[in-house]
């Protein structure tokens, strides 16, 4: 599949082996894992993996802790989360975090593998299934429907990494203009309005914008 470098941590035993198990049927490049938290991050900082697998909650330090320091330290690796917590506030702080994946534990073996091909193209993969929980239900089918044909051009757009001033010039309207079709999308989409929400979505999205 990828020939990425991997490590993994999770202190509960039976699910962290359950995911080195998967990883190396895969054929994945498991180099190293751990049982709590200050573990991992001295295993990021020694080996320097392309992805670390972590779980959320564990003694020491927390996955969102592990991602902090990574991001102060200025370290590679690509964070992936598993958790069993469907928190919005959780959630949210991975976004911020611009960490790479973040994925339930309940759908983690059958997710894993979507997850990491989409990170190891240097996209991020925020499980649709916490996107659901969190909205309640509503599906982003539904939040697309929503969307105006100026809208979703716009989006696809963003999806290519265009600016705002590239937008404007390409579809021939104002840099004020573009601003206000973003903070529409932002809305109808439920989205955070914090700095890459929207790129993160248009990215995860890419492939439904045509």
């Amino acid at each position: 599949m990828i020939s990425l470098s991997i490590i993994t941590a999770d202190d509960h035993p039976l699910l962290l082996k359950g995911l080195n198990d998967l990883l190396e049927e895969k054929g994945l490049n498991l180099v190293g894992s751990a049982q709590d938290g200050q573990q991992a991050l001295d295993l990021i900082e020694e080996l320097q993996p392309e992805i670390a697998i972590l779980d959320i909650q564990m003694p020491k330090l927390s996955g969102i802790e592990i991602a902090k320091a990574c991001k102060r330290k200025q370290l590679p690796t690509k964070i992936i989360l598993i958790t069993f917590h469907k928190e919005r506030e959780l959630y949210e702080a991975a976004q911020e975090l611009n960490i790479f994946g973040y994925i339930l534990k309940e759908f983690a073996l059958e997710e894993i593998e979507t997850c990491l091909k989409t990170v190891a193209k240097g996209e991020p993969y925020f499980s649709p299934k916490i996107k659901e929980h969190i909205k309640g239900g509503k599906t982003e089918e539904d939040d697309l429907d929503t969307l105006t044909p100026s809208e979703k051009k716009i989006l696809r757009l963003i999806a290519h990494d265009k600016t705002n001033k590239e937008i404007a010039s390409m579809l021939f309207i104002s840099h004020r203009t573009v601003e206000k079709h973003r903070s529409n999308i932002i809305a109808k989409l439920d989205l955070e309005p914090k700095t890459n929400s929207l790129l993160i979505w248009a990215k995860e999205n890419q492939d439904r914008l045509g």
